[in-house]
């Protein structure tokens, strides 16, 4: 059974920056999955934000937040990231790290983590 362990939120202002982790464990295969980062805020659909396939060499990202956020992944480490910069208000959620197929739905995803709340204020 693959476990997720999101980590890195926090509170932080307008234009500011956070990363986010996501520690993978168990299972005899984790380095092959693709990872994603998809957030939900309150009252509103779990929305796509990043994934990456299971090399690092392809990436996605959701149109609200290409170009100030990055994805990457440390297989050595069983680890993956979001690094966001320029964080707006509308940036506020729970984000989730997920590890399935390298896609934008949430359906393509098998394991999913807590998550771990970003608020930003403006």
């Amino acid at each position: 059974q693959v476990q997720l362990v999101e980590s890195g939120g926090g509170l932080v202002q307008a234009g500011g920056s956070l990363r986010l982790s996501c520690a993978v464990s168990g299972g005899s295969s984790t380095t092959t999955y693709s990872m994603g980062w998809f957030r939900q805020a309150p009252g509103k659909e779990r929305e796509f934000v990043a994934s990456i396939n299971w090399s690092g060499e392809i990436t996605y990202y959701a149109d609200s937040v290409k170009g100030r956020f990055t994805i990457s992944r440390d297989n050595a480490k069983k680890t993956v990231y979001l690094q966001m910069n320029s964080l707006k208000p509308e940036d506020t959620a729970l984000y989730y790290c997920a590890a399935g197929s390298v896609s934008r739905s949430t359906y393509d995803y098998i394991y999913w983590g807590q998550g771990t709340q970003v608020t930003v204020s403006s």
